[in-house]
Formats: structure tokens, C-alpha cells, sequence
């Protein structure tokens, strides 16, 4: 595969398959019609059919996903506080037609409930989003996420006594959100896969490394037993449980708690992937290290290469397949080494498979027309295969 295209090449690449995807838009917008069913999508109360899905089987189908971030789970105002549009449905439409599989959509729900009851008006837009997704075609997965930290305390100011803990406040309401998300969501089918939490699983102020991943082996329970406890589909839905703080090395050390599921086969487990997060994540420098502007050498690959054949071992052995939930790099790199890094970790996790999932907020596909790809994001699309390059080569009308 060639990675050192030129940034005019790109840019071309970028003309053509936003030209491809616009089109389709255009066929999708006039035909009114789902891509998976033309007919109505099914009420909360009717109970849709829901095909045995295994876990490794659906790791498969999922390919590579994509993110909306920065949107449902902001915590200022309901969806557009962080600067993205309302999502919509032709937009969802687009990462359908762009060969994305699967799409995962993080929502802060404390920051909005009222006495712990989430907001009806909110889970109503939630699976309003949920059914243009799943009608679409693609799997999506629903978490809680940051929501302010307060699964695991994650703020020292407002968490001074209860820092990095799972308090008894926090289990009531974990347990209270995911009744009323699953109660909602129990009839939709497979495609709907719900997600323990994000990356706040960080307990070690509960005291030892090994206390630490029994909390968050506790937590994970919770939420199996918490979901498969509200009947219809959720009685063998697919559920994503979290890796500790989603970091591989710790994941993967010997204290992580696998919890016990009533049905087989049915769990993936969440781990992020920013590495080196100098490169991926640092946009200056710190006391503590320097920002990268580029990756690609011998070492790196070693490196992102050696974490993954670890996380590998770790599923083979547990019986579990890895859901890379977020991994993405900051649009300021260099940009010939982020389509590196982005192609590099993509193909690694298909190759072991896993499921890599694009974090993205806004800045590789734009949110309103008119359709916008980033030409990094371009040559990721054709390089891996997820639009076909006859079409992103087609000549310009």
C-alpha cells in the first residue's frame, strides 16, 4: 500500500469521493427509504426479531466504525454545546454510504437527568438517532460516557473525599441509568449493542492495582446483570464491557476482572488506542514529554504492533473479542503520517480481529452540507477499501 501520496493527491481523492458520497446523498434524500427496510420503523412497545448474534461473528461484521463525538455527550448544552450541528439524518446516511459499519454514539445522560430519571424528551432524540443508524444498516453502539466523571470520581475538586472511586451514590444511579436505557431499547434488535461506560474506570483510590480492577470487574457486572435483567432482546443483546482507564497494558495485566455473563458469547471488551499520545494527542509541549508532529518508523510500528498482538493473546485466551472503541489522531499532525498511523491501527486491529473505531467530532466529515472530507480521511476511505477507489477515481462531472 502507498502511503507518501501527495497532499494535491489527497485533495483529489477527497473531490472524489465526497463527489461519490453526494451523490448517493442525493439518491437517499429523493428515495426516502432506509437502506436496510422501507418500512416503519418499529414503536418502542413492538418487540422486533432479533437473529443470534455471537460476539466473534458480529466483531466481523462491525469492520471498521466511526464515532460521533463531541455531540450527545457534551455536558454545556444538549448536543450542539461543543460546536457540531444536531445530527441527521442524512448525515447518518453519509457514514453508510462511506462503508462504515458501525457507529458509536456516546451520550452523557447525568448531566440532564432530573432526580436521576433521564430526561424523556432526550432518550427520545437518543433512539430517534439509534433507529437512523440501525435502519441505515450499521450497527450502533450506545454508551454512557465522560458525563462530568462521575462513575469513577474523576474530578478531585468535586470528588475531594470519593476521588477515583465507585461511591455508593455512583452505583445507584450507574444501575438506575442502564435499567431505564435498556428498558427503553429491550425490543430493538441486534444491531443495537450497548457499552458499559467510557474510558472514567480509573479506582485506584480503592487502594491496590488488583482492589482497583475488582471495582471496575463489579462495574462491568453490574451492567451485564443490570441489562440482561430487563427482558425481551436484552436477554441476549450484545454488550461491550470496559477495559480498565481502556488502556491495553492495564487490560491486559493479570488483575482484570472478566465478569460472568448468563449467556455465552455475547461480551466484546473496549479498549481506546491513542499511541504514542505524543503524536496522537499532544498538540504542545509538556514538562513531562514533547508533542511529536509525525510517526512512521521502524520503532513505532514495533510498538503499535507489540500492543496489539498483547491485546490479541488476551481476547484468545478470555474468548472475548476486542471492540477499539476510539482511535484517532489530531488534525494539526503531519498529515502524511496521520493517514499512516490511522491506516497502520486499522489494519493491525482487522488483521487480529478487532474492531477499530474512528473517533471523529466534525473535522473529517463535515456535520451539514455541504459534505466535506478531510483528504486524509479520503485516502484512509480508499486505502482501506471502505469506498471503492474506481469510484473515488472517477472522473469529475
Amino acid at each position: 500500500m502507498t502511503y507518501e501520496l501527495s497532499l494535491m493527491r489527497r485533495r483529489n481523492l477527497a473531490r472524489h469521493v465526497l463527489l461519490t458520497v453526494a451523490f448517493f446523498a442525493v439518491i437517499f434524500v429523493l428515495a426516502a427509504a432506509p437502506v436496510r427496510a422501507a418500512a416503519p420503523e418499529a414503536p418502542p412497545t413492538a418487540q422486533q426479531p432479533a437473529p443470534d448474534l455471537d460476539a466473534w461473528s458480529a466483531a466481523k461484521r462491525m469492520g471498521v466504525g466511526i464515532n460521533i463525538g463531541n455531540t450527545l455527550e457534551n455536558t454545556t448544552t444538549w448536543e450542539t454545546g461543543w460546536g457540531n450541528p444536531p445530527i441527521t439524518k442524512e448525515h447518518i446516511q453519509v457514514l453508510a454510504t462511506l462503508g462504515f459499519k458501525v457507529v458509536r454514539l456516546p451520550v452523557a445522560w447525568d448531566t440532564y437527568a432530573h432526580d436521576g430519571r433521564i430526561d424523556p424528551k432526550k432518550m427520545e432524540h437518543v433512539a430517534e438517532v439509534v433507529d437512523w443508524i440501525t435502519s441505515a444498516g450499521m450497527f450502533c453502539v450506545l454508551n454512557i460516557h465522560w458525563d462530568c466523571g462521575w462513575i469513577d470520581s474523576d474530578d478531585k475538586k468535586r470528588f475531594a473525599a470519593t476521588y477515583h472511586t465507585f461511591t455508593p451514590e455512583a452505583e445507584r444511579k450507574y444501575q438506575s441509568y442502564w435499567s431505564q436505557i435498556a428498558t427503553y431499547f429491550a425490543n430493538r434488535d441486534e444491531h443495537l449493542v450497548f457499552e458499559a461506560l467510557n474510558e472514567e474506570s480509573n479506582f485506584d483510590g480503592a487502594g491496590s492495582d488488583k482492589q482497583a480492577h475488582a471495582v471496575l470487574g463489579h462495574v462491568n457486572q453490574l451492567f451485564i446483570d443490570t441489562v440482561r435483567g430487563t427482558g425481551g432482546n436484552n436477554a441476549k443483546r450484545l454488550l461491550v464491557i470496559a477495559g480498565y482507564n481502556t488502556d491495553v497494558v492495564k487490560t491486559t495485566s493479570g488483575n482484570f476482572v472478566i465478569p460472568k455473563d448468563t449467556v455465552p458469547h455475547k461480551l466484546l471488551l473496549s479498549v481506546h488506542y491513542y499511541t504514542p499520545w505524543p503524536f496522537a494527542g499532544m498538540t504542545h509541549d509538556e514538562s513531562w514529554g514533547k508533542m511529536r508532529r509525525t510517526w512512521g518508523t521502524g520503532a513505532d510500528i514495533a510498538e503499535l504492533n507489540g500492543l496489539l498482538e498483547k491485546m490479541k493473546d488476551f481476547s484468545a485466551k478470555h474468548d472475548i473479542p476486542v471492540f477499539i472503541g476510539e482511535f484517532g489522531v489530531d488534525v494539526s499532525k503531519d498529515s502524511d503520517s496521520r493517514v499512516r498511523w490511522m491506516e497502520a491501527v486499522a489494519e493491525s486491529a482487522l488483521q487480529r480481529r478487532m474492531v477499530p473505531v474512528l473517533w471523529e467530532i466534525g473535522q473529517e466529515i463535515s456535520r451539514k452540507p455541504p459534505i466535506v472530507i478531510s483528504p486524509e480521511m479520503a485516502s484512509f476511505l480508499t486505502d482501506l477499501k471502505l469506498v471503492d477507489p474506481k469510484d473515488a477515481e472517477a472522473p469529475s462531472q
